[in-house]
């Protein structure tokens, strides 16, 4: 048995042929994209920030990759400065991640919050983020780069 990490090169027939039989026995309701596809081009990030003159009071990125379920595009750092919430400023930076998520025809758009997060979580709902029932287990490394 050998683990080695796909690459490009490495893609044949045969080899997506056996993937999208795998893949089934995961999710058989998800229309799968092809490996081909996958290494196309690299991940992309879309950045939006709320400018107030110079000063940034506020940002939102989003991450925009494929996989074999499809493409996504993963919410990160939504932020706004203490002196500026409440005034619809994550609502707006949110709406502008979804418009390019449109732009980007991706298949699903996630995100992360934690449970004390009441009025983001609030937010999110609001436009029409749904909290999925599954687990995230995140490992910490020591080689991450700063």
């Amino acid at each position: 048995m050998t683990i080695e990490l796909l690459q490009p090169e490495d893609i044949t027939e045969q080899l997506q042929d056996q993937l999208t039989e795998l893949y089934q026995q995961l999710n058989s309701e998800i229309k799968q994209l092809s490996l081909k596809t996958i290494f196309e081009a690299p991940a992309t990030i879309d950045v939006v920030c709320c400018m107030e003159g110079d000063l940034l009071i506020g940002m939102a990125m989003m991450a925009n990759y494929k996989v074999v379920s499809g493409y996504k595009g993963m919410v990160e750092d939504v932020v706004v400065s203490e002196l500026h919430r409440g005034k619809g400023i994550g609502r707006k930076l949110m709406e502008k991640l979804l418009e390019q998520s449109e732009k980007r025809k991706l298949n699903d758009v996630l995100l992360f919050s934690g449970h004390h997060r009441t009025a983001a979580i609030s937010l999110y709902k609001s436009l029409g983020f749904n909290l999925k029932s599954s687990g995230l287990y995140v490992k910490k490394l020591n080689s991450a780069q700063t």
